[in-house]
């Protein structure tokens, strides 16, 4: 089945916020000594701008969207295109730390419901055997974030000013408001559940145990991303200048990743992905051999990008359609829970990744992610046995 005209614009719009938000999120990282300088603070306490926003999202965003699920969701989507807008253009003009905080820490949870209410209404609009390929596409808006528009804002930043980058950013937002004034469709409110009535969803073991998949799946390969610059540079040889080229490809090889997740959820979704957790820790766990050579070591760290985000759109579903058994309500705040879990396996994994290079070598990195892909295969196992029962 072929998408419509208006269903096409509708998913390119959704992507397009998407990758605003992602550039958002994500570009200060590549600024914050820019940042830490120019506000006279340390990097160190500059980094609470990457940990605040992350912590807000994963906080935030799964009990304010089940608050305003209740709203009809045309307005609603406006509303927090608009705020989010707005955190940027604080952003842009402050010389405050604390307030530069404040507006990242709200800029993040209007970021967090926004992208639940996307996959939501690409569920609700697209045919159903087009819905998983167009949530894959949603989902890959961050990562064409991470390949175009955080390389790009960090250019801008360091050209101009990090202020200046803010501002683009905003520009984007607004780009992505006019564009939704007219595409976005008028969608009733999901349902009367109170955010109480919504939350019995975390007592449902099949929920518990398909929110954790991602978690440690993305946390496996996180444990190994976090200190990817030391591990090109010092056990693969790469030269420092050399870096970023190799984190763009990694980028551009991410992106089959989001194409990936679609195939997998449009045919036995879980059932396959429980396989392809054990091959995500083969390729992981290979760069406890291959990272003394760069050739083969390269090869095994593109590999790991091309099994990145190959559960997105299997779990966003699997959640979306688990949640309509207690009520239409409880599917806005289902629709966050993947992009929690994946905030959460990001912060788990870098955890694990600063407890082993404390404790032990780069290359132990590699045992600790492909111990994690493991787990993540162990529980698609338990939730496809409990699905079959």
């Amino acid at each position: 089945m072929v998408l419509t005209k208006k269903q096409t614009i509708l998913a390119f719009t959704l992507t397009l916020l998407t990758f605003v938000m992602g550039t958002s999120e994500f570009v200060i990282v590549g600024l914050l000594s820019e940042v830490a300088q120019d506000l006279n603070v340390s990097v160190a306490a500059a980094g609470t701008l990457v940990s605040g926003f992350a912590i807000a999202y994963a906080v935030g965003t799964p009990l304010l969207t089940g608050w305003v699920s209740r709203f009809p969701k045309y307005p609603l989507m406006l509303v927090l295109i608009g705020i989010f807008i707005l955190g940027n253009v604080v952003s842009a003009l402050t010389s405050s730390f604390n307030v530069l905080l404040a507006a990242r820490i709200f800029t993040a949870v209007a970021s967090g419901v926004l992208t639940a209410l996307a996959m939501t209404i690409a569920s609700v609009t697209m045919p159903a055997a087009k819905r998983s390929s167009v949530i894959a596409l949603i989902f890959a808006g961050f990562t064409f974030a991470n390949v175009l528009g955080v390389p790009l804002g960090t250019f801008i930043g360091q050209l101009g000013s990090w202020h200046l980058t803010f501002w683009v950013t905003a520009a984007l937002g607004l780009v992505a408001f006019i564009i939704s004034l007219f595409v976005l469709p008028k969608l009733k409110a999901s349902g009367a559940s109170s955010l109480k009535q919504q939350l019995v969803l975390f007592k449902d073991p099949k929920i518990l145990i398909a929110f954790f998949i991602p978690t440690f799946s993305i946390a496996g390969t996180y444990a190994i991303y976090t200190y990817i610059a030391p591990i090109l540079e010092g056990e693969l040889g790469i030269a420092s200048r050399s870096v970023g080229l190799v984190l763009l490809v990694y980028g551009i090889f991410s992106i089959a990743s989001n194409f990936l997740a679609g195939k997998i959820a449009s045919s036995k979704g879980i059932g396959h992905l429980r396989y392809a957790f054990i091959v995500q820790a083969f390729i992981i766990a290979s760069l406890f051999v291959t990272m003394g050579f760069t050739v083969a070591g390269l090869i095994s760290i593109m590999l790991m990008a091309i099994t990145l985000y190959m559960m997105n759109a299997t779990i966003q579903v699997y959640l979306m359609d688990r949640a309509e058994a207690y009520s239409s309500g409880a599917r806005d705040l289902a629709s966050s829970l993947t992009p929690v879990s994946v905030n959460v396996g990001i912060t788990l994994g870098s955890a694990l990744g600063g407890l082993v290079v404390a404790n032990g070598s780069l290359p132990y990195l590699a045992l600790v992610g492909g111990a994690c892909a493991l787990i993540a295969s162990a529980l698609s196992f338990i939730s496809y046995n409990m699905d079959k029962s």
